[in-house]
């Protein structure tokens, strides 16, 4: 199991100084891998990317979050090929990395949506997913959905109704990627959401309530860890915060950022990886019971 840090901890910009302060501040706080947004594809310089990468023995995985005129789960043929041939592009850079995954709001655009989605829309993004998972595979890479609020998708909101969305792709190469934030808020528990993906879970962001210090909020992570442990998970397990200081304007609105919780980047991240690694540390000790 890697435990990692999202890079929008430590910079909001992926420059050649975004990209050293953000992976170096990885490896400072004792993290295993790095998930990189790529949030500009055509400037980001994955080559430089996996160079700083190798030089400080990190693993890396690529998130995204999709926009309304690349939204795979449109009624419009063409705004869903703009959303195909951006997510190939970002596999493109999660290659050149050394990368396996590419996860995140890959199916629909991340926004709060005013209407449910259309069986056409669906229909459209899991077309589009399943081509995608088909090229991804070839190259090693998989495909992770992740789960979100209803305020950043309308395709699904919780694990069961990921999985349904899965059912409707028949691909092994596509797994489920949940977050502990938008878990809090959409799901009953924090337990079986987990025992119902299984082994499609794939991939796991741990946030606490409010975006801030893990254990200062209202997720119930014992409970999640617990669940972990129960179906032998071991995909990537990533820290994920935001603060208005750090991200871009653009993204802290787009996300709802109206408070920093934390200025400390290097602190946040270094007590997140003891809370989670002692958390994860905890629940196996349970066998000895």
């Amino acid at each position: 199991m890697l435990i990692g840090a999202h890079a929008l901890v430590f910079t909001g910009t992926f420059d050649e100084s975004g990209l050293r302060r953000s992976i170096e501040g990885t490896r400072d706080a004792g993290f295993d891998l790095i998930e990189i947004p790529l949030m500009d594809v055509d400037a980001f310089d994955s080559a430089l990317a996996r160079r700083m990468l190798e030089d400080n023995g990190l693993a890396v995985t690529a998130s995204l979050g999709l926009t309304e005129a690349t939204d795979l789960s449109s009624d419009d043929p063409a705004v869903v090929r703009a959303g195909e041939d951006l997510l190939e592009r970002c596999l493109d850079h999660v290659a050149t990395m050394g990368g396996d995954v590419l996860c995140g709001v890959i199916y629909s655009a991340m926004r709060k949506y005013m209407a449910p989605p259309t069986e056409r829309g669906v229909a459209h993004s899991q077309d589009a997913i399943g081509r995608l998972a088909g090229k991804a595979a070839q190259r090693g890479i998989r495909l992770s959905l992740e789960v979100v609020n209803r305020y950043e998708s309308n395709v699904f909101n919780t694990g069961r109704g990921g999985l349904q969305f899965l059912d409707g792709i028949g691909s092994d190469d596509v797994s489920l990627h949940l977050d502990t934030y938008h878990m809090n808020i959409e799901e009953s528990d924090l337990f079986q959401p987990v025992l119902d993906a299984d082994r499609r879970l794939g991939y796991v962001h741990i946030g606490e309530s409010h975006r801030g210090y893990l254990g200062t909020g209202s997720v119930d992570f014992e409970t999640f860890f617990r669940a972990l442990d129960r179906i032998d998970y071991d995909g990537p397990v990533v820290f994920e915060s935001f603060s208005s200081a750090v991200v871009s304007a653009e993204l802290s609105n787009t996300l709802g950022i109206w408070r920093n919780l934390w200025e400390d980047s290097d602190d946040l991240a270094a007590h997140a990886n003891r809370f989670i690694r002692d958390g994860l540390h905890a629940v196996r000790t349970i066998a000895m019971h």
